[in-house]
């Protein structure tokens, strides 16, 4: 069988995304009902895997590799893997040691519903693609999301005892030919300590009266809410929408907005509060236990009229304990940086998309690179102004842990990341030894044209 390098919980991944996305031929098969099925190409145990079904796989395949061509064989390594799935998830139940929680897969469940909102935008678009309301989107989901879980807890557990051994590592990388190595870009591993300047008495009073004035127009005036937020909220994540949050969890905003948004009677306009995003107002829809619905609208502070005479004397102490008391770098990140996210890892910066520790410093913006341009490595930058992420103006110092100039890929220098590659195949290899032998104990039957094809069997 066929195995393409895939990490292994991205089968799941996948299969979710699809009922997003390529609505005609992606959604699953229980919001098919309707349509006239082509038919079916495989039985595993008691459940059925549709030729749709795998198109829609496949449709998710090609969207998220756009590189990757069309092919029969693609289609079959799909249907290989549905059926591996279905196959994994079986045995997973027969198995008393696995368990997975009513509250585990609710808690799964509203991540995803929570992201498929996120990318059609609201709620009612997600209501409207599927034809059904929200519970019942869920209540379609649930057992698939339990299946789905019960097989990743089997997969986690095969793959935990695959272990590689150094020989294994230099015998895959002695495979590839020298000239045909590719060549790395120049990396960096850092970590920061972050602070935000003060707000000034005159950015603070100008964004009040700014909001004060929004919520007398709606309060007083009758203006909309959403058409208020749309022409002058600062949050770019809702203003276009509204101000408007569906299904947000109490959890995954910051303290003083839970605090307002926790209490906050159903349908009236709170007072005005504040955040480090600065001045808020709020109108909650609902609210189901920690799980919320609101609008609301932001005026941010003027960042051009702060003073960071704090911020960066806090971070010149900072960093002279760190310095002479020989305090560690990741302890006073955790106490003091104001990025909270980094700050759990004690200060460690990560690529936001792969969540790696290496950083190609040609994507790092001109501050981070102007400010690491002075540093050896070990060394501690003084305190420098920075744009994070969200867009938001501060100031950090910076560690620089690890600097490797442009190379091509080497045993020695890259000892690390060829050790994955090399575990990932070695991976794959016994997954798809280990789905052999599954499927033997598990009743199969691949239909139709896909019954023809030795590639869809094997």
């Amino acid at each position: 069988m066929k195995l393409y390098p895939f990490s292994p919980g991205l089968f799941r991944a996948l299969v979710l995304s699809l009922f997003v996305a390529l609505p005609v031929v992606a959604l699953p098969a229980h919001a098919q009902e309707s349509r006239v099925l082509d038919e079916i190409v495989a039985v595993v145990g008691d459940q059925i895997i549709l030729r749709s079904d795998v198109d829609g796989f496949v449709a998710g395949l090609l969207r998220q590799n756009q590189d990757m061509p069309y092919s029969k064989d693609l289609w079959n390594d799909a249907l290989n893997q549905m059926i591996n799935e279905k196959v994994l998830t079986i045995h997973a139940k027969r198995d008393t040691t696995i368990q997975v929680t009513d509250a585990q897969v609710e808690q799964s469940l509203e991540q995803r519903i929570q992201q498929m909102t996120a990318q059609l935008g609201s709620q009612q678009r997600l209501e409207e693609l599927y034809g059904k309301s929200i519970i019942e989107i869920k209540a379609d989901l649930r057992e698939e999301f339990r299946d789905q879980m019960l097989a990743e807890q089997m997969r986690s557990r095969k793959l935990r005892q695959v272990k590689i051994t150094p020989s294994e590592v230099k015998e895959w990388f002695s495979r590839f030919p020298t000239d045909s190595l590719p060549m790395f870009p120049e990396v960096v591993r850092l970590s920061h300590i972050v602070r935000f300047p003060d707000v000034s008495d005159e950015a603070r009073e100008e964004a009040r009266e700014i909001i004060t004035a929004i919520r007398d127009s709606i309060v007083v005036g009758g203006a909309s809410f959403e058409e208020m937020a749309r022409l002058f909220s600062d949050d770019p994540g809702s203003a276009a929408n509204g101000g408007r949050y569906e299904s947000m969890s109490l959890k995954e905003v910051v303290p003083e907005f839970a605090a307002v948004a926790s209490r906050a009677p159903v349908g009236q306009i709170s007072q005005v509060f504040e955040t480090q995003f600065g001045l808020h107002i709020l109108r909650l829809n609902k609210r189901l236990g920690d799980v919320i619905d609101y609008n609301h609208i932001l005026i941010a502070f003027d960042e051009s009229k702060s003073d960071p005479k704090e911020a960066i004397a806090f971070l010149t102490a900072v960093r002279d304990s760190i310095l002479t008391q020989e305090i560690p770098f990741e302890l006073m990140a955790r106490r003091h940086s104001q990025e909270k996210a980094s700050a759990m890892r004690g200060g460690r910066v990560l690529d936001p998309q792969s969540g790696e520790r290496d950083l190609v410093l040609a994507a790092l913006g001109p501050d981070w690179r102007t400010t690491l341009s002075a540093l050896e490595v070990g060394e501690i930058s003084e305190p420098a102004p920075v744009e994070l992420l969200n867009g938001r103006r501060a100031y950090h110092i910076v560690k620089l842990e690890r600097h490797t100039p442009p190379h091509r890929v080497d045993i020695d220098t890259d000892y690390e990341l060829i050790q994955q590659y090399a575990l990932r195949e070695k991976q794959n290899r016994v997954l798809g030894e280990w789905y052999e032998r599954l499927r033997k104990e598990v009743y199969v039957d691949i239909r139709g044209e896909a019954s023809t094809d030795p590639m869809a069997r094997n």
